[in-house]
C-alpha cells in the first residue's frame, strides 16, 4: 500500500521538470540523441526533457489517445452537419422488351422501350425535441474531455519517465558512494601494508582491511547492477531498445531547506482541483452525460420536417400524333344479306395521321414536376424504447458523477499523503544529516586510533561501514525530500525550479 501511495505521488514529478524548463539547467547532450522507432540506438547522453519527448513520441497509449481525439473531432463535425438539410439525387436508366408499359402514358405496348427517370429529394428537420442541438453540445464536451484525458495520459507517461530518471540518478549516486568507500579502504590498506612491513602494526589488521575492501567491491558490483537495471527500466519506459552505453545528465539539486511548508492541505486541494487535467476531464464527462439525458428525452417529442421533390422522366415510346390530310377505309363490322345470306362489310373513313417521337430534352422539360410537403412524426408507442434510452442515459450520468467524485477523493488522498510524506521526509533528512555528522567525527577518531595502533582493523571497518551507509542514506533522503516538496509545489500550480 505504501508503495502504491509513493507511486501516485511520484506521478506528479513531471510538472516540476517540464514547467521549470530544465533544458536551461542541463548541459547540452554530448552524444547522438536516441531515435524513436528505430531498431538500433546509438550511444547517447540525454537529459530528462529529451527522455520525456522520446517517450511521448513512442508511447502507444498517447498515440491511441490522439486517435480518440481525431475520432471525437469527426463525430462533432458530423453532428454539426446533421443540422443541415439533406439532398439526395436518384437516376434510373432501363430497357424493357416485349409487352411493356409506357412509363409516360401507362399504356401497354408491344415494343422495346428505353426509359429514364430522375429525382432530387431534399429534407430539413424543423423540430425534433432539440436532439440535434444537444448532440452537438454533447460531442463538443466529449471532445474537450478527451483532450484533457490525453493531457493526463501524457502527464502519466512523463511522470513514469521522471521516476525512472530519478532512479538512474539515485543509482549513479549510490555507485559513486560505493566507489569512494573502496578508495578510502584502498588508501588505508596501502598505509597499513607499509606499517606491517615496518613491524609497526599487526598483520591481522591487514587481513581485516582486505576483507573490508572485498566487501566494498561487492557493494560496487551491487550498485552497478542496480544502476544498469534502472537504465533498462528508463529505456523500456521510453519504448526504445536497450543500449548499454546509454547515460543521463545529472540534475543539480541543492541542499533542501527544512522550513515548514506554508500551504495547507485544503489550499493545495483547492488549487489542484481546478488545474489537473484528470479533474477537468471528469467534470466535462459529467456535463456530456447530462446532455446525453437531454438527447434521450428528445425521443419522446414529435419530429417535424420539410420535404421537397423534383421529378422528371423519359420514354422512347413517347410520341405525338399529327393529322396528314389523308383518310383510310376501315372495316368496323359486317351485316348479313337476308336474301343471299352473305356477309356484307361495313366500312368507314378514318382520317390519317403521322406519329413523331419526342426528343429527350423535350420530354425531360415537359414531364418536370415539383412537390413540397410537411412530415410530422408523433411517437405513441415503440415498445418503451425511448423511456429505456432515457433510463440508460441517467445511469451513465450517475456513473460519470461518481467517477468525478472518486477522482476528487483520490486527489485529496494523494495530497494528504504527499503533505505527510514531506514532513516525514524533512524529519528523515534532518536526522540523517545529524547522523552523518556524528559518524564522520567517529570515523576520524577511529582512523587516527588505527594509525596509532590503538584499535584493530575490525573496529575501524565498523566505523567506516556505518559512515558509508549513513552517507548513502543521506543521498536518498535528500532526493526524496526535494522531490516530495516539488510535488506539493506542483499541486499549487507554481513555476518550479531546482535553483
Amino acid at each position: 500500500m505504501c508503495m502504491q501511495v509513493a507511486w501516485k505521488q511520484m506521478r506528479v514529478v513531471v510538472a516540476l521538470l517540464v514547467t521549470a524548463n530544465l533544458s536551461a539547467t542541463y548541459a547540452q547532450s554530448t552524444g547522438s540523441a536516441i531515435s524513436p522507432g528505430t531498431g538500433a540506438v546509438a550511444p547517447a547522453r540525454v537529459n530528462l526533457q529529451q527522455c520525456i519527448e522520446i517517450a511521448q513520441q513512442n508511447n502507444i497509449q498517447i498515440r491511441q489517445g490522439r486517435l480518440t481525439i481525431a475520432n471525437s473531432e469527426l463525430q462533432l463535425h458530423q453532428a454539426r452537419l446533421n443540422q443541415l438539410p439533406t439532398a439526395v439525387f436518384q437516376g434510373n436508366q432501363s430497357i424493357n422488351g416485349g409487352r411493356s408499359i409506357n412509363p409516360q402514358s401507362n399504356e401497354f405496348v408491344q415494343q422495346t422501350i428505353n426509359s429514364s427517370s430522375f429525382q432530387l429529394n431534399t429534407s430539413a428537420t424543423l423540430y425534433n425535441g432539440g436532439v440535434l442541438r444537444s448532440t452537438v453540445k454533447q460531442n463538443e464536451l466529449a471532445l474537450q474531455a478527451g483532450q484533457q484525458e490525453l493531457n493526463a495520459t501524457q502527464n502519466n507517461v512523463s511522470l513514469t519517465i521522471a521516476q525512472n530518471y530519478l532512479n538512474v540518478l539515485t543509482g549513479t549516486e549510490q555507485l559513486a558512494v560505493a566507489q569512494r568507500q573502496a578508495d578510502v579502504t584502498r588508501a588505508q590498506l596501502d598505509r597499513t601494508q607499509r606499517l606491517v612491513n615496518a613491524g609497526s602494526a599487526p598483520e591481522a589488521n591487514l587481513y581485516e582491511l582486505r576483507a573490508t575492501l572485498a566487501s566494498n567491491e561487492v557493494e560496487i558490483v551491487t550498485a552497478q547492477n542496480t544502476l544498469d537495471l534502472a537504465k533498462v527500466a528508463l529505456l523500456q519506459a521510453m519504448n526504445v531498445p536497450i543500449n548499454q552505453n546509454f547515460d543521463v545528465e545529472p540534475i543539480s539539486v541543492p541542499d533542501p531547506g527544512l522550513d515548514p511548508y506554508t500551504a495547507t492541505v485544503q489550499q493545495l486541494y483547492d488549487v489542484a482541483s481546478t488545474n489537473l487535467p484528470e479533474i477537468k476531464g471528469a467534470d466535462l464527462r459529467v456535463k456530456s452525460a447530462n446532455l446525453g439525458v437531454q438527447v434521450a428525452k428528445g425521443g419522446l417529442y414529435p419530429t417535424l420536417s420539410l420535404n421537397g421533390n423534383l421529378n422528371t422522366i423519359y420514354s422512347s415510346a413517347a410520341s405525338t400524333v399529327t393529322p396528314n390530310g389523308q383518310s383510310t377505309q376501315q372495316t368496323i363490322g359486317f351485316i348479313t344479306d337476308p336474301v343471299t345470306g352473305t356477309q356484307i362489310p361495313i366500312n368507314t373513313s378514318a382520317p390519317g395521321y403521322d406519329r413523331t417521337g419526342i426528343s429527350y430534352g423535350t420530354q425531360l422539360s415537359n414531364n418536370f414536376s415539383q412537390s413540397v410537403s410537411l412530415f410530422l412524426r408523433v411517437p405513441i408507442f415503440q415498445g418503451n424504447l425511448s423511456r429505456n434510452r432515457i433510463t440508460t442515459a441517467k445511469i451513465q450520468q450517475q456513473n460519470a458523477e461518481l467517477t468525478a467524485l472518486n477522482t476528487r477523493l483520490t486527489l485529496r488522498q494523494q495530497i494528504e499523503t504527499a503533505y505527510t510524506q514531506v514532513k516525514a521526509g524533512a524529519n528523515r533528512y534532518r536526522a540523517t544529516q545529524a547522523q552523518v555528522a556524528s559518524l564522520e567525527k567517529a570515523f576520524q577518531v577511529a582512523e587516527s586510533r588505527l594509525n596509532a595502533g590503538a584499535i584493530n582493523a575490525t573496529d575501524y571497518s565498523i566505523a567506516k561501514t556505518n559512515l558509508d551507509r549513513a552517507r548513502a542514506s543521506l543521498v536518498q533522503a535528500k532526493y526524496d525530500y526535494v522531490f516530495r516538496t516539488k510535488i506539493l509545489d506542483y499541486y499549487q500550480n507554481k513555476p518550479l525550479s531546482f535553483n
